[in-house]
């Protein structure tokens, strides 16, 4: 039987409907740009959705896990499967605009390193409440290498729908700036990944600041010396200077692109100042903002004010 062949219409409207569904912070953002920007973009969320749920996918063995990837990498230089509403509106979008393929590849190889980090911790025994994986990383440059993978290669990806002034720096900036707001995800989900046997603070930095990431009887972070906390801080206010530097990119954006990025960045920001100041907010629970506050911060973006404060 022949699968039905998804039009760019109907593909756009599926990618739309992943993104209203799936992207609980992107969303708000996203919705800010005009309809053919809009589209694109929920095309882009939706593949990338696509390869990070591959790697989260509990009903995945390792080599079911890393066949997918690698299926998928291949799918990027072939002709869209027709019946795949995702790829071809992936497809649609980047010959309308100039969309950097190339990113998912290194969000393939990001995701790639998770399942990685995973595998090996399965392999040698380890139980939730470990104090690291197996396979951590060692500096912050480490951990920045990954962010550029799984996050960097998003803001370059939006770039490439947004289009900006020229400006050698361009890249850069939305680099940066999906560094930034992944550096906030690392912080946000210290309990979740260290449930799931990762941990991606630097353990240099866990040496240093005297923090051990184990989880108490109620299943929530410890922290008895007080440097868990303190790290927390440290960390956060490290990742306040890359948006700051991300944010660079806001001035060389169209109006409904500056919006949509500063309002992305602006809920991430918001979240990032929350945990700063409560770091034991993350010790057993997974933070977020309101609706009230996530459309707050939209509005403010739409209205140019800077961070959509």
């Amino acid at each position: 039987m022949t699968q039905a062949r998804s039009t760019p219409q109907d593909a756009y409207a599926a990618c739309e409907a992943i993104t209203r569904r799936e992207a609980r912070n992107f969303s708000y953002g996203i919705r800010l740009l005009p309809p053919g920007k809009r589209a694109a973009l929920s095309a882009v969320y939706a593949l990338a959705r696509r390869i990070d749920d591959i790697g989260d996918d509990g009903t995945l063995g390792f080599p079911e896990k890393t066949a997918a990837l690698a299926a998928l990498r291949t799918s990027l230089r072939e002709p869209a499967d027709p019946s795949d509403p995702v790829l071809t509106a992936v497809t649609d979008a980047r010959a309308r605009y100039p969309i950097p393929l190339g990113a998912f590849d290194e969000l393939v190889d990001g995701v790639e390193a998770d399942v990685a980090m995973d595998r090996v911790a399965a392999e040698s025994g380890q139980v939730s409440g470990s104090r690291v994986p197996a396979r951590p990383y060692r500096t912050f440059d480490d951990m920045t290498g990954y962010c550029r993978q799984v996050a960097g290669s998003v803001g370059r990806l939006c770039l490439g729908v947004f289009g900006s002034r020229p400006h050698p720096d361009a890249a850069l900036y939305a680099d940066q700036l999906g560094i930034a707001l992944q550096q906030t995800n690392i912080l946000r989900d210290i309990r979740e990944d260290l449930r799931n046997g990762r941990v991606y603070l630097p353990t240099e930095e866990l040496a240093r600041f005297g923090a051990e990431l184990t989880l108490d009887g109620q299943d929530r972070l410890t922290d008895p010396t007080g440097g868990l906390a303190e790290m927390i801080r440290f960390s956060a206010d490290r990742a306040r200077r890359w948006y700051a530097d991300g944010l660079r990119l806001v001035p060389l954006l169209d109006r409904r692109s500056a919006a949509c990025a500063t309002a992305m960045s602006g809920i991430y920001r918001r979240l990032l100042d929350d945990i700063a100041a409560d770091p034991s907010s993350v010790y057993g629970q997974r933070v977020s903002l309101s609706g009230r506050r996530k459309a707050g911060v939209a509005v403010a973006a739409l209205a140019g004010r800077a961070g959509g404060r």
